[in-house]
């Protein structure tokens, strides 16, 4: 008895295929805006707020 709908065949592979390249580059999107919009931005303010402390620091130590 024949089927009346085709085979599917490779559907599958373009879908993972597509999954696949969407969550990379969505991965890596948010990624480099994590870092460069939140990380290091904290990081500079974390080592600013503590070089201040130290400069104050050693003037009063002087």
């Amino acid at each position: 008895m024949a089927s009346a709908l085709p085979p599917i065949t490779g559907m599958l592979r373009r879908a993972l295929v597509l999954d696949l390249s969407t969550a990379f580059g969505l991965g890596t999107t948010f990624g480099y805006l994590w870092w460069y919009g939140f990380h290091l931005p904290r990081v500079r303010a974390r080592d600013h707020h503590y070089a201040k402390l130290e400069q104050e620091r050693a003037l009063n130590r002087a």
